[in-house]
């Protein structure tokens, strides 16, 4: 499991199922006249509709989203099945706040019984959840990295050479002891003979690929160098990973546990 790639949306989805584990231990109703007011734990029904099932849904959103592959119950989606008991929650939450005695309204008529504090919060706190759920894939600012990956340091570049000096492929050396004087002969050449220009240097050499630190936009899967059609790992947004050769528009990445692919699609991509 990845945990950079959780969004900012994920963040609230947490958020929300805390605060839904709070609700669930205050009062569901509140009396004027004092008395033992149950919480939701004394009410199987509830806890289990409104509480339990919205902290499942937003645990379902959450792995769904950290794992590498995408997982399945029951041909469904996790992220597909926590947003839908996130919408459940939220639903039952609405309900119960506008009738929260349901059959009982009628026997407690002349009792001053309102809802509670658990209610409220537990509505909140639904209907935080649910929003989030549903809004994360369509709103650009949830999608954002919940924890931003932090920035490489600048690798050495591969082939990088030392500054031009004594010793240095290329340079001209003086002799030994002083500076050659004009009309000098080089070694090598007769006495007398007048130095030949000096021929003209050879074009440098294109340079080398560099290795870059990236990060990419959605998960994108990351191909064997063999060409095979098989992913062998996938990179995940929010962290970053090191590009160590260009081939064409392609870059052969090296992940975080050594393993080296090809990625294919790098447009978009987020140079470190």
């Amino acid at each position: 499991m990845n945990i950079r790639s959780l969004t900012r949306g994920d963040g609230v989805v947490i958020g929300a199922a805390v605060l839904l584990f709070i609700a669930s231990f205050l009062d569901t109703y509140s009396s004027d006249g004092g008395g033992d007011i149950p919480n939701a734990w004394e009410n199987l029904g509830l806890v289990m509709s409104l509480y339990i099932g919205g902290i499942i849904g937003a645990a379902l959103i959450i792995v769904a989203r950290a794992l590498p592959q995408p997982r399945k119950v029951v041909g469904l989606d996790l992220g597909q099945l926590g947003v839908a008991l996130a919408i459940f929650a939220a639903w039952t939450s609405f309900w119960t706040i506008i009738d929260p005695l349901g059959a009982f309204s009628d026997d407690l008529d002349g009792a001053d019984i309102s809802t509670g504090s658990g209610l409220i919060l537990g509505l909140i706190a639904a209907l935080l959840l649910a929003g989030a759920a549903v809004a994360t894939p369509l709103v650009p600012a949830l999608q954002a990295a919940l924890i931003p990956a932090p920035k490489p340091a600048a690798p050495q570049p591969y082939g990088a050479q030392p500054q031009g000096g004594y010793g240095y492929p290329g340079a001209q050396q003086p002799p030994y002891g002083g500076q050659p004087q004009p009309g000098q002969p080089q070694p090598g050449q007769p006495f007398g003979a007048q130095p030949q220009p000096q021929q003209a240097q050879a074009q440098p050499p294109a340079p080398e690929f560099s290795p870059f630190w990236f990060a990419v936009p959605v998960p994108r899967p990351l191909f064997a160098e063999d060409g095979s059609s098989a992913p062998i790992a996938e990179l995940a947004p929010g962290t970053w990973y090191l590009a160590v050769e260009q081939r064409g528009g392609a870059l052969v990445a090296q992940t975080q546990d050594g393993r080296r692919g090809v990625l294919q699609d790098t447009s978009g991509i987020q140079r470190g």
